[in-house]
């Protein structure tokens, strides 16, 4: 870590890390209350390389609302680490103080407040804006996608991507990775791929029928001097985590063996600067920055993590750019014979009412909405609550599914998956189907309603659990914690896989699960093949219209321990 915070920018020497001036000028705007583009866009360029990345973007193309999490647990070696920090233990850890603009990117503290004070964030217009101005100082940058791009929102779902697509490709990145991408489709994302300007890598992605390579692993710049290499990572755990039947033949992995051969690879054919473009998830690429030699930067993505320092792991520095285009982050570089000399390094807030749109960019993404305009801006309902997602456990609007699903699927218990896409509402807002999808969309939606016992719904809690809380980060291998409704149960996250459940209760009733017993089960977005329902977001659309105004009860079901 960085031994001083500077949210606007640090920077580092070859040997000795220090933070960058500006912190007093950053309080001075916080207590201002005025930001500006020019400050927010203001950086002091280093060196002779520069790298911008974005991530997680899920097809939010206007500015949103996303409150950040408020339980992020880690285990094992993570236990306390950044970005296992949350609330006021991540301003303190930071140096930021409550109330700022700072405090509202990246925490969850006093959102709703905050929001009304410093707007929407994120909106791919505004990050053209900062992209040009990037690229007006440095012309040869390297903008890199970290994947999540293309799926998330009601006009992707209805394009297969297509308009996410066409406004990435003016921003003109110059390489990307992937993970829900593969979810419209092995032919659809073919399609795509086939038709991009710029690389689509994926050094772990093989032919699982000929074992050899299917994506290009990395491609080679020449920038600043310097040879780049850059080596792309898809998520690894794309079959376990989603429907391996959507990308029959291709096989996944986190591949260690075969990313250090790569690395190898590059470096023998003269790479000055080895980058890790990653869509393995924070934790992932903490322990393989450890375990594998030579790569100089790992553009980490998949958690959703917003850090406003690098991360250093050995000689390899670990960079977290958020989600929903709410941040992109600047790194410049000095690479000479090989090593990196220094570098500096911003995490930009895309703050919307600060960051003017780009005109060409904001007409784009209106023409792409067009044909859904009157879809979009329908309106369901109203909310009373603040409706997030994010959370190890449980978020409101995982909160509101659940109850939509034993509502109208007249279930005993209901099942959400924990997924991290997903933009926030603040209370009063009105709830369009735009914002419905925002929180539902996907290519396996299917609402099922079936019967589980007791055993059977232990053993699915277990299983989810274990994936995101095994102490060894290769076998964390989903999102968060399955959402449950109508149950409340007890977990230890300390414990090993198979006695972190207990407790395991029926709420309407109040009695303990039987284990032998048989309850209606309700859920959605179910990995197999042929799975038969109504899709969520027709579920849930009922239950709102129903409701007129919804409000969620603060979910006090689920006691965590070992924590």
């Amino acid at each position: 870590m960085i031994s001083r915070r500077d949210f606007l920018q640090a920077s580092v020497a070859a040997t000795a890390l220090y933070g960058a001036s500006g912190a007093g000028n950053w309080a001075r705007i916080a207590a201002q209350q005025a930001l500006t583009q020019d400050q927010l866009l203001q950086f002091d360029t280093f060196g002779n390389v520069t790298l911008i990345h974005i991530t997680d973007i899920h097809a939010q193309m206007r500015p949103v609302w996303f409150r950040e999490p408020e339980v992020n647990l880690g285990v094992g070696a993570a236990n306390g680490l950044p970005p296992h920090v949350t609330g006021h233990d991540f301003l303190n850890l930071f140096n930021l103080r409550p109330g700022t603009p700072e405090a509202y990117a990246l925490t969850y503290q006093d959102f709703s407040a905050l929001a009304r004070t410093y707007g929407r964030m994120g909106g791919l217009d505004r990050v053209a804006t900062v992209l040009a101005a990037i690229r007006a100082d440095r012309p040869d940058a390297l903008l890199l996608d970290g994947g999540d791009t293309w799926h998330g929102s009601l006009t992707a779902h209805r394009t297969a991507g297509q308009d996410v697509v066409n406004v990435m490709n003016a921003l003109a990145p110059d390489a990307m990775t992937s993970h829900w991408e593969f979810t419209f489709g092995l032919a659809r994302v073919s399609e795509i791929v086939d038709s991009l300007a710029f690389p689509f890598l994926g050094a772990n992605i093989f032919d699982a029928e000929w074992d050899e390579p299917a994506y290009d692993p990395f491609k080679m710049f020449e920038r600043g001097g310097a040879k780049i290499a850059v080596i792309g990572q898809a998520f690894p755990y794309l079959p376990i985590a989603n429907p391996k039947w959507m990308f029959p033949g291709l096989s996944f992995g986190v591949r260690e063996d075969r990313m250090a051969e790569v690395v190898a690879e590059v470096r023998a054919a003269g790479a000055d600067l080895v980058v890790l473009l990653s869509h393995n998830g924070f934790d992932v690429d903490r322990k393989l920055a450890a375990q594998v030699p030579g790569i100089d930067v790992i553009l980490t993505g998949h958690t959703h993590d917003a850090l406003p320092e690098p991360v250093q792991v050995g000689k390899t520095m670990l960079i977290a750019s958020g989600s929903n285009g709410k941040f992109v982050t600047r790194l410049d570089l000095d690479v000479q014979g090989g090593q990196v000399r220094g570098f500096r390094h911003k995490l930009i807030p895309i703050f919307a009412d600060v960051i003017s749109p780009d005109p060409e960019i904001a007409a784009l993404i209106e023409a792409e909405r067009a044909p859904f305009r009157d879809e979009l801006e329908e309106v369901l309902g109203t909310t009373d609550s603040l409706l997030y997602r994010r959370g190890n456990f449980n978020g409101t609007w995982d909160d509101l599914i659940c109850n939509a699903l034993i509502d109208e699927r007249e279930a005993d218990i209901a099942l959400s998956p924990g997924f991290r896409w997903g933009p926030s509402l603040l209370p009063g807002d009105p709830i369009t189907r735009e914002d419905l999808f925002n929180a539902t969309s996907m290519s396996y939606p299917q609402a099922y309603r079936t019967e589980m016992t007791g055993k059977m719904l232990h053993t699915v809690l277990e299983d989810v659990a274990d994936n995101l809380f095994h102490p060894d980060p290769y076998y964390q291998q989903g999102g968060d914690m399955v959402r449950v409704g109508g149950m409340g149960y007890r977990i230890d996250v300390s414990r090993p896989q198979g006695r972190r459940i207990t407790d395991m209760t029926l709420l309407k009733t109040g009695e303990a699960l039987d284990p032998a017993k048989s309850y209606v089960v309700a859920g959605w977005a179910s990995v197999n093949e042929g799975t038969e329902g109504p899709p969520i977001w027709e579920v849930v659309e009922n239950h709102i219209r129903r409701q007129g105004t919804v409000r969620v009860d603060p979910n006090k079901s689920v006691q965590v321990t070992g924590a």
